[in-house]
């Protein structure tokens, strides 16, 4: 206001003094008039009035260049030409150089604020309103209210802080959009964190729900598995058993009064109970065919000799007539059994397996003098051949007219020695008994290859004898035998399983071979490798040497027929070494 009051000062000293003293205050807040402009309030007309250029210079024109006699249109020329000749008043001239240093001291291209470009005008303004006293109340009013209206997008604020917080703000909302779409084209298919965590918790929730219904199925799968063997077993069974039903149909006959052979039977009812124990009807006729005939053989003096001939076993070589010695039945085992131990001691001995005819001649020879041996071997040859039911008296005499080879009675013998031993193991307190659990898993564990059926069987034999619902089995009392050899049932079992598990692995192997008659050495060591492939080269390489009657340093490529390889085959100690592929399933225990 220091600028206003500067021009208000009008045409007296005063006032130009107070544009002097007060021009440092107004330089500091906003442009003030320079001093070489402080006369400008006293350029004024010579009346006291403002100059009325170009109004006035026209008023002028007229009162000197006025022409009465003149028409309009010269008039009129002649004006505009004196317009054109009258210069413009200096006090005019005088507030435009004004305005003009005042502008191009605050240098508009570096961005002055518009409130310092305001002020030369409105110090222009201020002045015109001080020097029109008849317009001023006006003009005041007039300039107040755009004041007043200014002063209301900047009042307490600061111009250039608020342009420049603009500014930056437009920077930051550029970036802002220019981040915000680099984010929305880079992550448009992100979900967010916590969906992100949400989904992920729920799968791994699934994931292990699925794991679970994973195990729960193979479970179930191998359960399932198991009970399908379980019904194809029970369907052959069934099978087997219809079969058999329909057998017996045709041929029913009643059951023999078994009870009355204890009447004609040397010994009585509690020979003929202990003879018939535990044995079905088939082997009840083999008994009492033994009965009838060592009744008969006791009844001989003599046996007619088979001669000399090479066909002849060479413990049989004899002509003429051969005394009966008619020895009891306990006698011949006796006899058998020392012949076992004295061969068993000499091959071990001398390393080798020696003939057993041979051995058997040279033993009698050995105990009873050349005389006598021929009688003992014609005798005891006739009750082996009448005892097929005596373990001892049959396998000898299989043996002996080599039906079997001597290779399995000592199998059969290690598997009964390896069962006591897994008894025994089992037994810690040597009590001699085992639960009848335990007594099942010792068995389990002594033919890993048995079915369950087979060891069900086993495990009946053993408990045939208890005479109480006692749950622990004397194992020792299962391998007895009474004074003829006779086994108990348990051992009598577990040699009949021999007997039927080597069938059964023999026709596999027939099942193997196919429809072909005749087979070469490749062919069979293929299909033993088919239905056993755990078997090793060795025992494969002695089943073939059995086979083809030939070492194993001496292969043989020669074509034989089948059912001739198969005979050898069940003469000789051949089983299997591993589980059946096929059936692989059928060799899991009944529990497992």
């Amino acid at each position: 206001m220091a600028a206003r009051r500067a021009v208000r000062g009008g045409t007296s000293p005063e006032s130009s003094s107070e544009i002097t003293s007060g021009q440092t205050h107004i330089r500091s807040a906003k442009p003030t008039l320079p001093k070489k402009q402080k006369a400008l309030s006293l350029q004024l007309s010579a009346r006291g009035q403002w100059s009325m250029w170009p109004a006035f210079a026209a008023g002028q024109t007229v009162l000197r260049n006025h022409k009465p006699c003149s028409a309009p249109e010269e008039r009129t020329c002649s004006n505009e030409q004196a317009l054109l000749t009258i210069p413009k008043p200096r006090h005019l001239e005088q507030l435009e150089s004004y305005l003009r240093k005042e502008l191009q001291t605050l240098d508009l291209t570096k961005g002055i604020s518009q409130e310092l470009k305001l002020q030369p005008y409105r110090e222009i303004f201020e002045f015109f309103i001080d020097n029109f006293k008849t317009y001023k109340p006006l003009l005041s009013a007039i300039k107040n209210e755009y004041e007043a209206t200014l002063e209301k997008a900047v009042k307490g604020e600061d111009v250039v802080k608020l342009t420049l917080a603009l500014k930056m703000a437009r920077q930051d909302l550029t970036k802002a959009q220019v981040k915000l779409n680099a984010m929305t084209a880079e992550y448009g298919d992100v979900v967010p964190r916590r969906r992100f965590e949400s989904l992920e918790k729920k799968y791994s929730d699934l994931l292990q729900e699925m794991k679970t219904l994973r195990k729960d199925f193979d479970q179930l799968h191998e359960e399932y598995g198991t009970l399908l063997e379980i019904h194809r077993e029970t369907a052959e069974e069934r099978d087997s058993f219809f079969t058999r039903l329909q057998e017996a149909e045709r041929s029913h006959t009643p059951r023999p009064n078994w009870a009355k052979c204890s009447e004609v039977i040397p010994g009585g009812a509690e020979r003929w109970d202990r003879l018939a124990k535990g044995k079905s009807s088939h082997q009840l006729v083999d008994v009492l065919l033994e009965e009838i005939g060592t009744g008969v053989l006791k009844e001989m003096n003599v046996f007619r000799g088979w001669g000399k001939g090479n066909k002849v076993p060479v413990h049989l070589r004899y002509e003429g007539e051969v005394k009966n010695k008619k020895p009891t039945k306990k006698d011949v085992v006796n006899i058998l059994k020392d012949i076992w131990k004295e061969k068993t001691a000499l091959d071990q001995q001398t390393g080798k397996r020696s003939s057993l005819p041979e051995f058997f001649l040279s033993y009698l020879q050995k105990k009873y003098g050349d005389a006598s041996a021929v009688e003992w071997s014609y005798t005891l040859s006739e009750y082996m051949r009448l005892c097929p039911s005596n373990h001892v008296m049959s396998s000898f005499y299989e043996i002996l007219t080599g039906k079997v080879a001597e290779e399995q009675y000592h199998s059969q013998n290690q598997l009964i020695s390896d069962l006591q031993k897994e008894l025994a193991a089992y037994d810690s307190y040597s009590s001699g008994s085992l639960p009848s659990e335990q007594f099942r898993m010792a068995l389990r564990e002594a033919f890993p290859l048995k079915r369950r059926d087979a060891i069900q069987e086993l495990v009946d034999a053993s408990t045939f004898s208890l005479d109480s619902d006692d749950d622990f089995i004397d194992y020792i009392s299962l391998f007895k035998e009474d004074e003829e050899g006779n086994p108990e049932p348990f051992v009598a079992k577990l040699r009949s399983q021999y007997v039927s598990e080597k069938q059964e692995y023999l026709q596999e192997l027939k099942n193997s071979l196919g429809d072909v008659t005749e087979v070469d050495a490749d062919d069979l060591k293929a299909a033993f490798c088919r239905i056993d492939p755990e078997i090793s080269d060795q025992t494969l390489d002695a089943y073939i040497g059995l086979a083809y009657q030939v070492r194993r340093e001496q292969p043989d490529q020669e074509v034989v027929p089948v059912d001739t390889i198969l005979e050898r085959l069940c003469v000789g100690d051949v089983r299997r070494v591993g589980p059946s592929p096929r059936k692989e399933s059928t060799t899991d225990f009944e529990g497992e």
